[in-house]
């Protein structure tokens, strides 16, 4: 199988695909033509990396078809006929939305997210519907009950998860674009482990609406991109408020793009990065810790400053994680029992059709956290685990608070502590948590954070991680874009 990254209209970035659809130079129906020779090459038979749940070739050329109309009428799109992947727990109106999991077979959602009504509105073309573990309960996607996608990388290696099909479908070249969702790194870790970039914005940037819960309180959709560039295009297509959901911000959306290119010998000037001494333990790996010293040199020679800053609760992070998004799992979760979702099993008493369905139709891990989170949730503990876990949470937010207060703009850490672990490899269910240890934070907080490529540590890419202030997104992605294009070919290397 052809693991290079493919040539032709794929190899342009989505913007000039964009820009090439509107003023006539490229038909969106060859694009996706191109994008579906890509799919097969890489995902079909049984050495494939099984990145794809759902794909809806006939209703994605109708889409083209009708961006062709649309170029016709100036109508403005910054998507024009981009196809886009979509991971399978964000609601489409054609194609299935399953979770990756048996419980919800072929369920098809009568609405449709709204990120994924204003990725149609900026011309995009849905192309088709991303593995993921279960519920996006995991970090390889593992989970899956379709089976596992594997690193485009190493198809011995995890991509990472719980978005891992959609890291796959931008990493392996099938689309520039990709949306995933986060709850404690689950676009950013992908993104780490398969040499892409991964955005998770702002609590309340982009709207959850048709997002299916997990814990509703840390969930976030969150871009995939190629290049910094594309994934800025992403999140630009699909921000904003929105009053079908009442976390979303009303904040402006600024162009994301617009600020990310000075052309200057140092861009950054003026720019304070922070790197919090807890994201640096002696036991990181020291070719990741060098990886991202190199990193923080280059972001010094492009004129931003360079500051050792301590966030002293991050120790925390990941029992706090596992107490909270367990607790809000077990109850959004309960609506699939076979009455009100799920495919029902059993034909005796309500009980036992209750536990049949959701014993059969949940896989382990989804099971593990349904019962973690109903026992921290339970008379006699809620004090003890789940209030206390909130109270800590509030000072991890406010450990962020008191770092960017201090004239610090952005935090520079590695996006994991290892990098793509083999299929199987991890067994032990805390030992996949830890895999978190550096991006939970981030949805604990409600800050933006995003994932880069700086490297390679035994050909496997590394991932760098910059983190914001809250909608500070611009300046990250300027931070981000910068490095990018310093570091060229050494990303990949």
């Amino acid at each position: 199988m052809n693991r290079t990254l493919p040539d032709g209209l794929l190899a342009v970035s989505a913007a000039a695909l964009a820009h090439g659809v509107t003023v006539g130079d490229i038909d969106p129906r060859a694009l996706l033509a191109e994008t579906v020779a890509r799919f097969h090459e890489v995902h079909a038979g049984t050495g494939g990396l099984n990145a794809f749940l759902h794909l809806d070739v006939d209703g994605a050329r109708n889409a083209a078809t009708m961006v062709s109309a649309r170029v016709l009428r100036d109508d403005p799109m910054p998507l024009a006929g981009v196809p886009v992947a979509v991971k399978d727990n964000i609601a489409t109106l054609r194609l299935p939305t399953t979770c990756g999991s048996r419980i919800l077979g072929d369920y098809v959602s009568p609405y449709e997210a709204t990120a994924i009504a204003r990725l149609r509105e900026a011309g995009a073309i849905i192309f088709g519907k991303t593995n993921m573990d279960e519920f996006a309960m995991g970090s390889s996607t593992e989970n899956s009950a379709f089976g596992p996608t594997k690193n485009p990388h190493d198809d011995a290696r995890v991509p990472g998860g719980s978005s891992g099909g959609s890291a796959v479908a931008v990493a392996a070249g099938v689309v520039r674009i990709a949306l995933g969702s986060e709850t404690g790194g689950s676009v950013r870790q992908p993104a780490a482990f398969c040499g892409v970039v991964g955005i998770k914005p702002t609590y309340g940037r982009v709207s959850r609406h048709g997002l299916v819960a997990f814990a509703s309180s840390l969930d976030h959709i969150g871009v995939f991109g190629r290049t910094v560039d594309d994934a800025a295009l992403g999140l630009e297509s699909i921000a904003g408020v929105d009053p079908l959901d009442a976390t979303s911000i009303d904040r402006p959306v600024v162009g994301y793009r617009d600020g990310m290119s000075v052309e200057s010998e140092q861009p950054l000037a003026g720019i304070v990065i922070g790197k919090p001494v807890e994201y640096f333990p002696d036991s990181l790996d020291r070719n990741i810790r060098t990886l991202c010293d190199r990193a923080a040199n280059i972001l010094q020679s492009l004129g931003a400053e360079i500051r050792d800053v301590s966030l002293p609760h991050t120790d925390l992070s990941i029992p706090v994680y596992y107490v909270v998004a367990p607790a809000e799992a077990s109850s959004n979760l309960a609506r699939f029992d076979g009455v009100r979702f799920g495919a029902r099993k059993g034909e005796g008493s309500l009980r036992e059709m209750y536990e049949r369905t959701r014993s059969e139709g949940f896989g382990a891990e989804v099971i593990r956290r349904i019962l973690l989170g109903t026992y921290v949730l339970s008379a006699g503990y809620y004090d003890a685990y789940y209030r206390r876990a909130q109270a800590v949470r509030e000072l991890i937010a406010a450990d962020f608070t008191t770092v960017f207060a201090s004239g610090v703009h952005i935090l520079l850490t590695p996006t994991t502590p290892t990098t793509a672990f083999p299929l199987g490899a991890v067994s032990d269910p805390y030992d996949m948590y830890l895999s978190d240890i550096f991006t939970a934070t981030a949805n604990l907080a409600g800050i933006p954070a995003m994932s880069l490529p700086i490297g390679r540590v035994n050909g496997l890419p590394v991932g760098g991680q910059l983190l914001a202030a809250h909608f500070d997104e611009a300046r990250m992605l300027r931070v981000a874009y910068a490095l990018e294009r310093a570091l060229g070919d050494e990303a990949h290397r």
